[in-house]
């Protein structure tokens, strides 16, 4: 039986030589010359020339002047195909159930669209003695729940200022955040603590807890979060919560 180790190693050596030289140039935004590739992949100047000047004909290497090297546009080519296919809902699925599994809670994925975020993927069950009121597809402003808070949070503060003056931060609950300091206040204990909380603001009876989702860009382009009676929601999730969203964030190309 071979080991891990051994199982990981290409079965072919040139592509073992070449994915070394790869990785090398992906760790320089100049171009690298021959002698630095050879020194940091230990292989002979001759071969590395050789599989760099094979991996130029098919556009994955650049040669910008005689003896050095970058990475081609190939390589973004393909970057941008693997991208696009990188679907966050696909990515946030599996882990939105297992955090299911572990609450017994009802966990959404929701995105931002203008003044809103729409719910775009939810997992629950009849355990959690809590009525879904909104269905996937459906919308909410952004102040008055945790995902729209940390799309807010992400904004300067003209563009906070800019939404309130849109919406003009109607409630729908005693407890919504209906003014502006308040609003701010609440935005600035987002960003200390990378979660965001709806405190039976948007419905009575209902809290939530969530965590950002973030791209290879560094973007946040969804956010996760757990709902829940409010005498049922406990703080112990937070940890859980923002593992499972650092591993979604993780899938979509995200290096914290």
């Amino acid at each position: 039986m071979k080991s891990k180790e051994a199982q990981q190693t290409p079965a072919i050596q040139v592509l073992e030589r070449m994915f070394s030289l790869l990785d090398v140039l992906a760790q320089h935004q100049d171009p690298v010359s021959l002698k630095a590739l050879s020194e940091a992949t230990g292989l002979h100047p001759s071969t590395a020339h050789r599989i760099l000047n094979d991996l130029t004909l098919g556009r994955f290497v650049d040669r910008p002047e005689a003896g050095s090297y970058r990475l081609g546009m190939r390589m973004l080519e393909l970057g941008n195909l693997v991208k696009a296919r990188l679907d966050v809902r696909d990515a946030a699925l599996p882990a939105m159930r297992e955090l299911h599994k572990f609450t017994h809670q009802p966990v959404n994925l929701s995105v931002r669209q203008g003044d809103e975020i729409v719910y775009i993927e939810r997992t629950y069950s009849e355990r959690s003695g809590m009525q879904v009121v909104r269905a996937v597809g459906g919308r909410a402003p952004l102040h008055l729940t945790s995902v729209g808070k940390l799309f807010l949070a992400s904004d300067d503060s003209p563009r906070v200022r800019a939404y309130a003056t849109r919406t003009g931060l109607s409630g729908h609950t005693r407890n919504s955040l209906t003014d502006i300091g308040s609003l701010e206040r609440e935005l600035a204990m987002v960003r200390q603590r990378g979660i965001a909380r709806d405190d039976e603001e948007l419905e009575l009876g209902v809290r939530c807890m969530a965590a950002g989702i973030y791209d290879d860009q560094a973007k946040l382009v969804a956010g996760l979060s757990i709902s829940a009676p409010a005498d049922r929601l406990e703080e112990s999730w937070v940890v859980r919560l923002k593992e499972t969203a650092a591993q979604i964030s993780a899938a979509l190309g995200h290096r914290a």
